[in-house]
C-alpha cells in the first residue's frame, strides 16, 4: 500500500468535469502511490456520478495494483482510492455496456508500463463508441505516436462492439519499461498521404461504407487536390462484430511522421454522405492549424510527457479543454512542470506545450 501520508483531494466537477479527471488521477495515484479522495464526480452532467464505464476503469486500476476502492458504485459522486503495488499479469475488465474499451486502455496503460511483470488485459465494451476514441484511432494514430515514448503496445481486436449493445473485445499485451523517453513533435512537415477505413457491420449494406468513403474523398479533394486518397470500404465479418454499426476514419501522415485523423460514426437520421463529410471536415480542420498533433491526441500525451525522463515538446492547434484539464491535474499530483506558448508563425493557430518530466522509474526493472 501507499505510505502513510495525506490524501489528495480532487474536485471532479471543475474544468472538463467528466470521466477524464478520474482516469488521469487514478492512473497517477496508482503510479505515484498517492491516496485520492475524488468528490463531485461528473457533477455538472445530466446523469451525475459514476457510469458503468467509469466504474470499470476504476476497478481495473484497483485490480492492477491490489489497491482499495471505497464508495465506488454506479451513480456515486465520490470515491476514495488507496493504491497498492502494480504486479502485472492477466486481467479482464468489462464495461457490460457500449462503454469504450479505448478509455479502459487509457486509464490502465500508464500503470501497466510500470508493472513488475508483463500484462495481458482483456477489455470488453464498445470498440467504436461515441464520445471516445474509436479503436481504429488508437491503432492508426495513438499507438505509433505514443510508442515514441519508448514502449510497445500490442493488441488484437477480437470483436468489434457498437452502441448501444457493446460486446466488443480487445486483448492487450504490454511489457513493462524502465522509464519513458521524452518526445519532440514540433516539425509538421507536409502532408504526404491520406488513407482510411470506412466500415459497416451487421445487416447494414456495404453500399453505405462506399458512400461514406466517396463523400469523404470529394470533401478532401476540394482542399487537397494533388494527393491520392485511399479509403478502404469494409464489411465487417459477422464473427468479428456484434450487432449493427457503421463509421469512418481518415488519417493523414506528413513527411516528418506526424499523424492526424478525423472520424465519425453512423447514427439514425444521418446519411452516409453526411458521416463521410463530418470525418473529412474534422481531418481538414486539424491540418489547418499548423500543429503536429490533432485535437484528440493532445490530451492523451500529457500523462506520458509528465512521466518521461527529460523535456518533451509538442506543437498543437488550439488547446482543448481536455488538454487543459490533463495539465491541471497532472501538475496537482506530480512535480511535472508544463508551459504553453503561443506560436509566432503567421496564419497558424498553434501552441507549443513543453513539459519537464519527472523521470519516473520502474524500480522492478
Amino acid at each position: 500500500m501507499a505510505e502513510e501520508g495525506e490524501t489528495v483531494d480532487i474536485d471532479g466537477s471543475i474544468m472538463e468535469g467528466g470521466g477524464q479527471i478520474l482516469r488521469i488521477c487514478t492512473a497517477l495515484g496508482c503510479l505515484l502511490g498517492k491516496r485520492l479522495h475524488v468528490h463531485q464526480i461528473r457533477a455538472g452532467r445530466s446523469t451525475p456520478g459514476l457510469r458503468p464505464q467509469h466504474l470499470s476503469g476504476l476497478e481495473t486500476v484497483r485490480d492492477l495494483c491490489g489497491g482499495k476502492l471505497v464508495k465506488a458504485e454506479i451513480g456515486s459522486t465520490e470515491i476514495e482510492f488507496t493504491p497498492g503495488k502494480i504486479k502485472g499479469g492477466t486481467l479482464t475488465a468489462d464495461t457490460k455496456t457500449a462503454g469504450s474499451v479505448c478509455l479502459l486502455l487509457q486509464v490502465s496503460l500508464p500503470c501497466v508500463l510500470f508493472a513488475e511483470s508483463p500484462s495481458e488485459l482483456i477489455l470488453k465494451g464498445g470498440t467504436n463508441a461515441e464520445m471516445a476514441p474509436q479503436i481504429d484511432y488508437t491503432t492508426m494514430v495513438f499507438k505509433p505516436i505514443a510508442e515514441r515514448f519508448n514502449f510497445k503496445l500490442d493488441y488484437d481486436i477480437k470483436r468489434r462492439g457498437y452502441y448501444p449493445r457493446g460486446g466488443g473485445e480487445i486483448q492487450v499485451k504490454v511489457s513493462p519499461v524502465k522509464h519513458l523517453n521524452p518526445i519532440n513533435l514540433v516539425d509538421r512537415g507536409s502532408v504526404t498521404k491520406i488513407y482510411g477505413r470506412s466500415f459497416v457491420a451487421g445487416v447494414l449494406p456495404y453500399r453505405m461504407a462506399k458512400d461514406m468513403a466517396s463523400a469523404a474523398v470529394r470533401c478532401i479533394r476540394r482542399e487537397l487536390r494533388d494527393l491520392y486518397i485511399n479509403i478502404q470500404a469494409v464489411q465487417e465479418h459477422k464473427e468479428r462484430a456484434v450487432a449493427n454499426g457503421s463509421g469512418i476514419i481518415i488519417v493523414a501522415e506528413t513527411s516528418t511522421g506526424c499523424i492526424f485523423a478525423g472520424s465519425a460514426l453512423g447514427k439514425k437520421g444521418v446519411t452516409s454522405d453526411q458521416v463521410g463529410v463530418e470525418a473529412a471536415e474534422i481531418l481538414l480542420r486539424n491540418l489547418r492549424h499548423g500543429g503536429c498533433v490533432d485535437e484528440y491526441l493532445q490530451d492523451q500525451l500529457i500523462i506520458f510527457m509528465a512521466l518521461a525522463d527529460g523535456i518533451s515538446q509538442i506543437k498543437t492547434g488550439p488547446l482543448t479543454l481536455h488538454t487543459q484539464t490533463a495539465i491541471h491535474f497532472v501538475e496537482q499530483l506530480s512535480k511535472a512542470k508544463f508551459t504553453v506558448k503561443k506560436c509566432e508563425e503567421v496564419n497558424t493557430d498553434c501552441n507549443i506545450i513543453e513539459c519537464q518530466g519527472i523521470g519516473f522509474r520502474n524500480m522492478n526493472q
